[in-house]
């Protein structure tokens, strides 16, 4: 069985958004978190998913998941004091129907254009390796520096982005979280962190790179740029 979780809980404060959060702006005639929950929706691989939503938004998103006919949802719950907490929650909630040897991929809500190809390569990861690790190359000079100086120059051949899906076998990523909070190690930036501080191994599989996470005004216009090409090369067949 496989499962996705969808962390849908951040504010939109560098959006600047102050009516909505901005997985709820609309693109096209549709939310944001609508155009991500669509790519996992219509995978064939993808049996259930689950959102971790701020609390107050819940109503209005499970009245989205009703008019876009989202039906994989098993159910929303409600985002937690930290990235990390939410998580959480999310995989518990997801262990409510589902085994520990389950694939869960754990994506943002904000990140729409992860595609279907994508998604197999890293459940073929997660079923052959353990876990998967979305990745894109490094393509400009990666520094170091202290105090305005720069220490270091990395070889950027050897440097990646890491991205999402961040995707790993269900009960072991739940006894990372369940031992993390054990121990009152609650700040961890995201799923790979936090396995590989417990010493998992973790794979990486190749994204692409318009998979981008929409948090600035900025990224609104990529956003906009990507989209209008994706249109066009389905109506030329590009």
């Amino acid at each position: 069985m496989t499962n996705v979780l969808i962390f849908a809980g951040g504010s939109g404060v560098r959006m600047n958004t102050r009516a909505r959060p901005k997985q709820f702006l609309q693109f096209y005639g549709k939310e944001l978190i609508i155009h991500t929950l669509e790519n996992f929706q219509n995978h064939p691989e993808i049996d259930g998913i689950v959102v971790v939503c701020i609390e107050d938004w819940i109503p209005y998103l499970k009245k989205l998941l009703e008019k876009y006919q989202i039906d994989k949802v098993k159910s929303v719950v409600p985002g937690g004091a930290t990235g990390q907490e939410s998580i959480y929650k999310g995989l518990v909630a997801i262990h409510e129907y589902a085994d520990d040897d389950s694939i869960v991929l754990v994506h943002d809500g904000v990140r729409p254009f992860v595609n279907e190809s994508l998604i197999s390569e890293c459940i073929k990861s997660v079923k052959e390796h353990g876990s998967a690790i979305t990745v894109t190359p490094a393509i400009e000079t990666i520094v170091t520096s202290k105090d305005g100086k720069i220490t270091g120059i990395t070889d950027r051949s050897k440097c990646y982005h890491a991205k999402a899906p961040q995707c790993f076998i269900l009960g072991e990523l739940l006894a990372a979280h369940e031992k993390a909070r054990g121990e009152g190690n609650t700040n961890m930036i995201d799923s790979a962190s936090l396995m590989q501080h417990y010493g998992r191994e973790l794979y990486t599989v190749l994204g692409n790179f318009d998979n981008i996470k929409i948090t600035t005004p900025a990224d609104f216009y990529t956003f906009k740029a990507l989209y209008e090409v994706r249109e066009q090369q389905q109506i030329f067949g590009l």
